[in-house]
């Protein structure tokens, strides 16, 4: 790479999104799912810093478990742009993520390159309207200033924080005059009649060595962990896997109250595109289009119903309602009033007490290699369909609870069963007895799926004792 004085995208691709359960959970959260036109919002933010920076890598920073989530958004893209994947063992806000991606761009790239950090899980549309704004932000970084992106409201919203415009520096770019915090409604109608207050996007465009600099004046603390992080973190390949020891020592801050509430040089860009953080159900159906009742339920059966959405894989019948959402997640179905959407979150608070497998994963499971679908959950078994990607397996492991009986359906499967290899086809099939070492394995250029049923008396994914994974697994 010669990226000298080039912008180099940073996406942080963190959060739970508990307001958009059942679709999203901890293992898949909301960058990942499946929106109503078939996209995810983590390939519409990719594309958007490709169509910005074509000729930079972009730096993700996720949790562990989500990093292979992006890898294979990427893959199924067709991406083959560069990519650099910081991996968080624990949540730390924003503001270690954003130093530790710019300790590590300065250090590759050296002092004038440019970063500009943008959330996985933002909906822009207007993408043409962004390319301006980010050239807008750009150009104030490049003279020096810390940049965010300011909103024009739409509305009087209390979930968003705001920025009050100050004196213009340049067409559309402005000094901030202060930063707010999520306010009541009576200070939210009076910011929209003002017009000059924005909402905070959580977007920035920070020249390296200024936002060092800044940090290393007004968060001290969070650049000296970010360093130590780095320099004690495992690297593999393209991937730094920060080390866990060290970075739960990082105060755990936004970068908005660690430096841009209180560095001098910041400036906002007041964004000439839509924006939504899509924080909850409501955003969502309001991208797809309604019909002439206000419904959003394409495939679905509505008699008698207004302002309807239906999120569903299944097909769901509907009769005399009105403000509704439904969405069908395959193991769990939430129905909410329109008007109650942000409270979706105390249901998710609630199942983490009782029923906490349901926060976490959905039936269908996406590992690094591939994915698994529970097809049967019961006492006495538990039945999957594994999925294996091109060129992939699962690790050399065995447990001690339960046998596995795996039957081929599609593809050739490359099968470690104790000490044989075996070579199976579609309707073929093995026997694995409880403590037997085995691996699935896909050395084809199709996938491989299996039908697996275990029987014993535990079937917890803690019961896997794992000798050999190529994905750095324990």
């Amino acid at each position: 790479w010669v990226l000298s004085g080039m912008l180099i995208p940073v996406i942080l691709c963190g959060g739970a999104g508990s307001r958009l359960w059942p679709a999203s959970r901890e293992g898949f959260p909301k960058p990942f799912m499946r929106l109503p036109d078939g996209d995810s919002l983590i390939a519409k933010t990719i594309r958007r810093a490709r169509s910005v920076a074509p000729d930079a890598p972009i730096i993700f920073v996720s949790g562990t478990g989500h990093g292979f989530l992006i890898q294979q958004a990427i893959a199924a893209m067709g991406d083959t742009g560069a990519a650099q994947y910081m991996l968080e063992p624990v949540g730390r806000n924003t503001a270690p993520a954003v130093a530790a991606a710019a300790l590590w761009a300065n250090a590759q790239f050296g002092d004038d390159v440019r970063l500009l950090v943008l959330a996985a899980d933002h909906l822009i549309s207007d993408v043409q309207g962004f390319a301006s704004s980010v050239d807008a932000a750009n150009a104030a970084a490049k003279a020096g200033l810390l940049v965010t992106f300011g909103i024009t409201p739409t509305h009087p919203e209390t979930g968003y924080g705001y920025l009050q415009q100050g004196d213009e520096i340049a067409p559309d770019t402005f000094k901030v005059a202060r930063f707010v915090e999520k306010p009541p409604i009576e200070d939210a109608e009076r910011y929209l009649a003002a017009g000059t207050y924005t909402w905070n996007s959580g977007m920035f465009c920070f020249p390296v060595t200024e936002l060092l600099a800044a940090m290393q004046a007004f968060a001290p603390q969070v650049l000296r962990a970010a360093n130590v992080t780095l320099a004690a973190s495992k690297v593999r390949a393209n991937e730094i896997i920060f080390d866990k020891a060290t970075f739960q020592q990082c105060p755990a801050i936004s970068i908005d109250y660690a430096v841009m509430e209180k560095a001098l040089n910041v400036a906002m860009v007041r964004a000439s595109f839509d924006w939504s953080d899509v924080g909850a159900w409501p955003a969502l159906a309001n991208t797809v289009t309604p019909d002439e009742k206000g419904n959003r339920a394409e495939g679905h059966h509505l008699v008698d119903c207004e302002n309807v959405f239906v999120d569903s894989v299944r097909t769901v019948a509907v009769v005399g309602v009105s403000n509704v959402i439904i969405v069908d997640a395959g193991d769990a179905i939430l129905v909410t009033h329109t008007d109650r959407a942000q409270d979706v979150k105390k249901i998710t608070e609630s199942l983490k007490l009782t029923q906490p497998e349901l926060t976490k994963l959905h039936l269908k499971v996406h590992r690094p290699w591939g994915s698994y679908t529970i097809l049967e959950d019961g006492d006495d078994c538990k039945v999957k369909r594994l999925t294996v990607n091109p060129g992939a397996s699962i690790s050399l492991q065995l447990h001690h609870k339960r046998s596995e009986h795996w039957v081929v359906v599609e593809g050739v499967a490359t099968i470690t069963n104790g000490d044989q290899v075996l070579t199976l086809k579609s309707g073929e099939s093995t026997f694995i007895p409880v403590g037997t070492k085995h691996r699935l394995e896909n050395k084809t250029v199709t996938a491989v799926s299996i039908i697996e049923t275990q029987v014993g008396t535990y079937f917890g994914e803690d019961d896997i004792i794992r000798f050999d994974d190529i994905y750095g697994r324990t």
